[in-house]
């Protein structure tokens, strides 16, 4: 589903004025039936000229109601057009939703259970038993045994979560959320060690957080025996969340990225990826906790609201 709304009034002029004329709502009709048509077809199946097919397809394909691709033909090549979306939504006022019919998904993803990742020293972690593998070894994340970890440290780079996108037919998001207890990386602990953590959501930047430290000023309260008094101890629970017309961190805003942004209906899964960005004017590392460690007892929340 296309959602456009009227916060993004460029986009919502170029998406009504697609739907403006009957050419245009006809060529989407022929594409339903018949996906993958070149633009003489479209020409010859509604009986127009093709220079008119071809401008009304640039009208649709600016509003990427459609796509096209350039495929080789006999002489040079030709447009082959298909559909992009089977529904548009036009969000004419954003703020409001009816609270009697909102529902919540709520899922958490164990720190271990990442996907993807690209990390540099020092980095590590640990379990409730005892450290996963040797320290400041990233080929180590490979390992089987990283599923188990309840704490993870890197200096840089990111790591990413795919979170599986259950949701009933029909359901449309109008608030997403994630929420995790993080702090800096300083060598032991460092109370005044900033990192400008930032996350991304479906690959794009949703905002940035500056953690102030790397926390060790008390123990952390799910923290094991074992663990080292001079180490981390503890995180700060900060929540990421996106909604129609905005990105909030802990419920200020912080960017203007909105769900649209993030095209989520384009995979089964959403991706979470958690970094420091090379040019981040801090760049003091991550410690992520799990339900083993810190102060609260979570691994990674993402929670939908939908209607």
């Amino acid at each position: 589903m296309l959602e456009v709304s009227i916060n993004d009034s460029e986009r919502l002029v170029k998406v009504a004025h697609a739907l403006g004329t009957h050419t245009r709502v006809n060529i989407i009709k022929l594409l339903l039936d018949k996906p993958n048509l070149n633009i003489l077809e479209i020409a010859e199946k509604l009986d127009i000229p093709v220079s008119t097919a071809a401008n009304n397809v640039k009208v649709l394909e600016e509003a990427e109601l459609i796509v096209t691709e350039l495929q080789p033909a006999t002489r040079g090549a030709m447009k082959v057009c298909s559909r992009n979306f089977d529904d548009v939504r036009l969000i004419l006022n954003p703020g409001a939703y009816d609270p009697n019919t909102t529902k919540v998904v709520e899922m958490e993803m164990p720190i271990g259970h990442f996907s993807n990742f690209d990390i540099v020293p020092t980095c590590g972690m640990a379990n409730t038993s005892g450290m996963v593998f040797q320290e400041d070894e990233p080929v180590n994340f490979y390992l089987p045994e990283s599923r188990t970890a309840e704490i993870i440290w890197f200096r840089k780079g990111w790591i990413e979560y795919r979170f599986p996108k259950k949701l009933p037919a029909g359901a449309q998001i109008h608030t997403l959320e994630f929420s995790l207890e993080l702090c800096s990386e300083a060598p032991n602990y460092n109370n005044d060690w900033p990192s400008e953590i930032t996350i991304w959501v479906n690959e794009v930047e949703v905002g940035s957080w500056i953690s102030p430290g790397d926390f060790g000023d008390h123990r952390g309260r799910l923290n094991p025996s074992w663990w080292y008094d001079n180490s981390t101890q503890h995180g700060l629970l900060k929540s990421w969340s996106i909604d129609l017309t905005k990105s909030m961190i802990d419920k200020e805003k912080c960017s203007d990225i909105s769900l649209h942004d993030l095209r989520l209906g384009e995979k089964p899964y959403i991706t979470l990826r958690i970094g420091i960005k090379p040019d981040a004017k801090h760049q003091g590392g991550i410690n992520l906790f799990g339900r083993g460690f810190g102060d609260y007892e979570q691994g990674i929340m993402m929670r939908m609201e939908y209607n």
